[in-house]
């Protein structure tokens, strides 16, 4: 008898990729989505048939962060991430053989900024401002209520390597010559920006601001992992061992692309791109310093523990009939 996963919000690169990961495998896989999908959000008594009688729950749902932190975006981030929480929980909840496990996305942006110390689940420190108060908001809706019969987990994910989300955009920098650190520095704030926590404060100098990574191979192998690790639940950083900083990565993706010429963006120029192409300087800036101290502990063998390995099996991957790259 086939095995059934629960995909919601699988649109995005992770959400294919588990997709095909998982039919390869051969489980069966439902999604939970807005079109396409084979139950539909608002739709909560079909998201409850799907779930009934599933393995896992995978949700993935909420509006990417990569956008302008309008008022407008602020609320649907928000928004798109509690309202689709809540429903799966009140789907779960319906369910007369609900799914063992959930586990559900979050971020390790949920830590503050961190040049001094890596921040781990048991000695990590919570942040502030816009993004940590959507994440904390996030996982407070996951574990609200009791379902007794479905474990949940909540993966603080790092940055995702894989092919797609931050991988293009910093490929065409590094060709474009502009592969260099995204240097920080003083920039004027306003107070609506201070208002409503979206406002960056300059603290890492010359590109040493910490970059935590994972790569997607190792996000699909620690939901697998904890599938067979019952004794796992609440929060979990999904996080290689050994970060890197921002001038490391920049310079290691160089390497691995074979490109010499670098020059370093400073923070004038982040924000005036940054504008042009509707992002936050946030996503590039902040210091993440993010190691999995339960995984590791609990066993978990990461596939690509070091970043340079990692680079090269996404952006050079082997010829599958000759094994050269």
């Amino acid at each position: 008898m086939s095995t059934t996963v629960v995909i919601a919000g699988a649109s995005g690169f992770i959400g294919r990729f588990l997709i095909a990961r998982y039919e390869a495998a051969g489980w069966v896989v439902r999604t939970i989505g807005r079109s396409g999908a084979d139950a539909r959000w608002g739709d909560t008594a079909a998201i409850s048939a799907l779930l009934d009688g599933s393995a896992l729950l995978i949700n993935l749902a909420g509006k990417s962060v990569n956008c302008r932190y309008t008022d407008a975006n602020r609320a649907e981030i928000l928004r798109s991430r509690l309202e689709t929480t809540a429903e799966l929980r009140r789907a779960v909840a319906a369910c007369s053989s609900p799914p063992a496990l959930w586990v559900n996305s979050s971020t390790a942006t949920i830590y503050r900024h961190a040049e001094d110390r890596p921040m781990t689940e048991s000695t990590g420190e919570l942040g502030s401002g816009f993004s940590v108060s959507v994440a904390k908001a996030w996982e407070a809706e996951l574990f609200a209520e009791e379902l007794p019969a479905t474990r949940r987990v909540a993966l603080r994910m790092a940055i995702v390597l894989g092919d797609g989300s931050v991988m293009p955009p910093l490929i065409r920098l590094a060709r474009f010559g502009l592969g260099g650190p995204q240097v920080d520095g003083r920039w004027f704030s306003t107070r609506a920006r201070r208002a409503n926590g979206t406002q960056h404060e300059f603290r890492a100098r010359g590109g040493a601001q910490k970059f935590s990574w994972i790569h997607i191979a190792d996000v699909a192998g620690a939901i697998d992992f904890l599938v067979e690790h019952p004794e796992i639940d609440g929060v979990v950083n999904v996080s290689a061992p050994h970060p890197s900083d921002n001038r490391t990565f920049m310079k290691t993706l160089r390497r691995v692309i074979g490109v010499r010429v670098a020059l370093p963006a400073y923070r004038w120029m982040l924000e005036v791109g940054s504008a042009v192409i509707r992002t936050e300087t946030e996503l590039v800036l902040k210091s993440r310093w993010v190691v999995p101290e339960r995984l590791t502990r609990a066993g978990y063998t990461f596939a690509y523990p070091e970043l340079e390995p990692a680079l090269r099996d996404i952006l050079l991957p082997r010829d599958a009939a000759s094994g050269k790259q």
